[in-house]
């Protein structure tokens, strides 16, 4: 379908190459039984690295594998074969409640809850789940419908996972702490929906929907939890897109829209577009973006003309003291975002 982008590489910094030309995409469209916990996951790849040697590591969703790709950003070329881990919910894994939910990955993410890591996943067909890295091993997970078109979500404190829904437009706390297939949740309705980040320091929940970016206090109790609304802000442009901390200045988030991507500053309630490397990131239709804690590296997908939707690419760009590319020929990201477990 794409050509691939074969770069050379080395630790640290990737090479220079040529950026993806990109097309204006339209939204991606909307596309139970009690199991236990303990149940094993088949991985494509048995063998998966350490979080702690995972400093150039990403993880994305590919809509075209329907499965999550671990890949090493040092490589120079990528393949299946080359994957760190790969995985994707089946029945016989112990997903049947869920599975037909899985079919159009939107967001993934990795978070360390005690000495466990978790890889989270939010499915424009209604999933909702998190699994233990790197078994596979089911956490939690619901289908949410696919009329509701999940785009994110996030693992909280006590266990329980938030979500966002674009079609629905809603923010939800599912009561995930209570079993592996409890569906009890609270929803507070945002337009949009697209994105949900915990911040730890101030110990909310940020949302992001087509035209505000809102903080919501978590409240009740794990089996009951609740949500309220503390504070509103416009967005300095229409339709948001992603949210993520920014590792390099904690009092900062990303925030993408239609026309740009921004850093939120939340002492002053301000959008920035001052920040390092912005006259390269500071781009439109950008679908995810996050910067590296170590590397200082940012990463970010937007669509690609010639994939098989208008909001997918086959290729990651990086940008650093050099900008560069990774491309896994045929595949259909929506976002992607570094093997990073801290919230921030």
């Amino acid at each position: 379908m794409l050509r691939r982008v074969v770069l050379a590489g080395c630790s640290g910094v990737l090479a220079l190459q040529a950026a993806p030309a990109h097309a204006t995409p339209t939204p991606p469209g909307p596309q139970t039984d009690p199991l236990p916990a303990r149940l094993s996951a088949k991985l494509a790849v048995p063998s998966a690295p350490s979080t702690g040697k995972a400093r150039g590591l990403v993880i994305g969703g590919d809509q075209g594998a329907d499965r999550i790709w671990v890949m090493d950003a040092r490589r120079r070329d990528w393949k299946p074969g080359t994957a760190k881990w790969s995985w994707a919910p089946t029945a016989k894994a112990g997903f049947k409640d869920v599975v037909a939910g899985w079919g159009a990955v939107s967001d993934v993410r990795v978070r360390k809850a005690g000495r466990k890591t978790y890889v989270l996943a939010g499915d424009s067909w209604g999933y909702v789940g998190a699994v233990e890295y790197p078994s596979g091993k089911r956490l939690w997970a619901v289908n949410a419908g696919r009329p509701s078109n999940v785009h994110a979500v996030e693992l909280l404190p006590n266990g329980n996972v938030a979500a966002a829904a674009s079609t629905g437009g809603w923010v939800r706390v599912y009561a995930a702490s209570k079993g592996p297939a409890a569906t009890a949740y609270t929803e507070f309705k945002l337009k949009g929906g697209h994105g949900v980040l915990w911040d730890p320091r101030r110990k909310s929940l940020w949302a992001i929907g087509d035209d505000h970016l809102v903080e919501l206090k978590v409240g009740g109790t794990a089996g009951a939890p609740t949500l309220r609304e503390v504070r509103r802000v416009a967005l300095p442009t229409q339709g948001g897109h992603d949210l993520a901390p920014v590792y390099a200045n904690r009092g900062r988030l990303w925030v993408t829209t239609n026309y740009g991507v921004y850093q939120f500053d939340k002492r002053s309630r301000t959008f920035k577009t001052n920040y390092r490397h912005a006259s390269r990131v500071n781009l439109p239709i950008v679908k995810a973006v996050g910067d590296n804690p170590v590397t200082k590296q940012v990463l970010l997908t937007r669509p690609e003309k010639g994939c098989a939707t208008t909001w997918c690419t086959d290729t990651l760009e990086f940008f650093g003291r050099r900008s560069a590319t990774r491309s896994l020929t045929g595949a259909q990201f929506y976002k992607a975002r570094w093997f990073v477990t801290r919230y921030q």
